[in-house]
């Protein structure tokens, strides 16, 4: 008979294993009522799409893509459809986690430092082209930075399906975690600066209902009218600032900015006016199915490959750290070895379709969407799935696509300022697991973070600087020493390994407790969770599976 002081002990754990567990909504292997789904899967959606928009804003420009180009419409449709593709094979067959997978910034670094090179510039003077000449112009790119999208994806293909993101995660300290992630944000800045410049006002207060209803308005209710048969109407209160604070900010400076331009108080060619592109949606067609190659033919150089890497290697390392953050707010347990491997090997799956479908940009875990189920406490596998089947919908009607180029660009520059300074906080959370009161740490993080914002900026600035005599050599060292996330994280890497320090100083033993890599022994129900949906029986019984780092049969036997 136990004691009353262990009987009392247990019953407190089991009532903090009890509070723990109700603090969830819809678990990870729950199915809400189909209704539900829908509404849920809407929210996902509407939390994603903001992100996904604002990639092509930044993106064509640097394509040397005219703002009146119908195909701007065509590329958003397209990473609409293939982010839906992707989530449903990773939330499905990958590791099993309710993940949205979709356009990310981190591939735009990288990007921007390979078309910044002297045969990718656009032109100064376009007037004297034909339209299919600037046609051209825009598809070369493209075509370039989809070979490179799918090489280089398959390095993270590789990492992950054959377990080496195990080893690989052994190198992967904090203090190479913070330049990687932080400066894919800080060095965006300029881009920023050119959108928001466009019309201060608009751009300054759409930041401001941002961080009004992200942050100050966020426990704030709205009454809605709701009905239910044999109940009739009612009034509930409604979650309506923390649930959709982005699509408010938007909805509300895009309003403002249709009521400016229909008044004449923005002249025309204003960049804040509505219609600047109203030519986009007029030219987008109703109905059309992305395609692989429908932008022709990739191209492959070594320095485009090598450069579009470092995107990869920043990808991998922020969707690592998403993984075992997904599993505690779902109140799932720890994901183990085979979900990770596959996982990763699935997000560099998804990038190499992105290069086939023409994205001009890879996809990763959406951190939008991970908070998003930790503020909305609704953490079911079934729920992403709908709202990848909305994606793919939405993805095939072209109007609705071009629907969101018309935003206009100070408001999108206003979302910008909070986006990329969201990055890259996340970035630096990561100094939450080492001692900041070590002068090594200090400057590593100095050294790491300060030394790429001088460097990869004259390297862009002076594309000539590097001159070896070998053409593929100067353009690869070019892209590789302009690419500030790769820079970065080599140096906090290198010098984190390289200066001595404890693992306690590193962060290492907190870090290593987070990840939790090695969790195999778990109970029938937990691993179920990692399994897959179909087969499991079949996979049981071939005894070769359990050696396959990506099979949920692996390692949870012992011969």
């Amino acid at each position: 008979m136990e004691s009353p002081e262990i009987e009392s002990n247990n019953n407190n754990q089991r009532s903090k294993d009890e509070n723990k567990k109700s603090d969830i909504t819809y678990g990870i292997d729950q199915v809400p009522p189909w209704y539900l789904c829908f509404f849920m899967a809407i929210q996902h959606y509407l939390t994603m799409i903001g992100a996904v928009v604002a990639i092509p804003f930044i993106l064509t420009p640097a394509l040397c893509m005219d703002d009146s180009n119908p195909a701007r419409g065509t590329i958003i449709s397209t990473m609409i459809f293939v982010t839906g593709l992707v989530t449903i094979f990773q939330s499905t067959f990958g590791c099993r986690l309710p993940l949205v997978q979709g356009g990310t910034i981190s591939f735009l670094v990288p990007t921007l430092a390979i078309l910044n090179l002297d045969k990718w510039k656009c032109p100064d003077d376009t007037s004297s082209m034909t339209s299919e000449e600037k046609e051209e112009l825009w598809l070369i790119r493209m075509r370039e930075l989809s070979g490179a999208i799918i090489v280089a994806s398959l390095f993270q293909v590789f990492i992950g399906y054959t377990g080496l993101v195990g080893k690989f995660v052994k190198i992967i300290s904090p203090l190479t975690i913070v330049p990687a992630v932080s400066l894919v944000g800080i060095t965006l800045f300029q881009h920023t600066t050119e959108a928001v410049s466009k019309n201060w006002f608009i751009a300054v207060s759409t930041t401001i209902l941002l961080v009004l209803f992200s942050q100050i308005l966020v426990n704030v209710k709205v009454p809605a009218v709701t009905y239910r048969k044999g109940d009739g109407f009612k009034i509930i209160w409604f979650e309506l600032f923390k649930l959709f604070p982005v699509l408010l900010a938007i909805a509300i400076m895009w309003l403002v900015c249709g009521i400016l331009t229909a008044t004449d108080v923005f002249g025309p060619g204003n960049p804040a006016r509505t219609d600047v592109r109203i030519k986009v949606l007029e030219d987008a067609p109703w109905f059309r199915i992305p395609y692989p190659l429908q932008f022709g033919m990739p191209t492959f150089t070594v320095s485009s490959i090598l450069g579009m890497l470092a995107g990869v290697l920043a990808c991998t390392v922020e969707s690592i750290s998403y993984y075992p953050t997904v599993a505690i707010m779902c109140n799932a347990a720890s994901p183990p070895v085979h979900a990770i491997n596959r996982g990763i090997g699935t997000e560099g799956f998804g990038c190499v379709l992105a290069g086939l479908w023409g994205c001009g940009n890879g996809t990763n875990t959406f951190g939008e969407n991970v908070g998003a189920i930790g503020v909305t406490k609704i953490g079911s596998r079934r729920v992403i799935q709908w709202a990848a089947v909305i994606m793919l919908i939405q993805g095939v009607f072209g109007k609705l696509g071009a629907c969101f180029i018309l935003i206009p660009d100070p408001v999108i520059g206003g979302c910008f300022c909070v986006m990329f300074g969201l990055i890259t906080a996340f970035g630096l959370s990561a100094l939450q697991y080492v001692d900041l009161r070590s002068s090594r740490n200090l400057y590593i993080i100095g050294i790491s973070l300060f030394f790429p914002l001088v460097l990869c900026p004259w390297i862009q600035d002076h594309p000539n600087a590097i001159n070896t005599g070998v053409e593929i050599i100067d353009s690869t060292l070019s892209v590789l020493l302009g690419t500030t996330i790769l820079v970065g994280s080599v140096i906090g890497c290198l010098l984190d390994h390289i200066i001595p320090g404890t693992k306690d100083e590193r962060g290492i033993t907190l870090w290593s407790k987070e990840m939790a890599l090695n969790t195999n022994e778990q109970t029938t129900d937990e691993a179920s969770t990692y399994d897959f949906p179909i087969g499991m029986e079949t996979l049981r019984k071939w005894k070769f599976t359990y050696y396959l780092p990506f099979s949920p049969t692996y390692k949870m036997k012992k011969f």
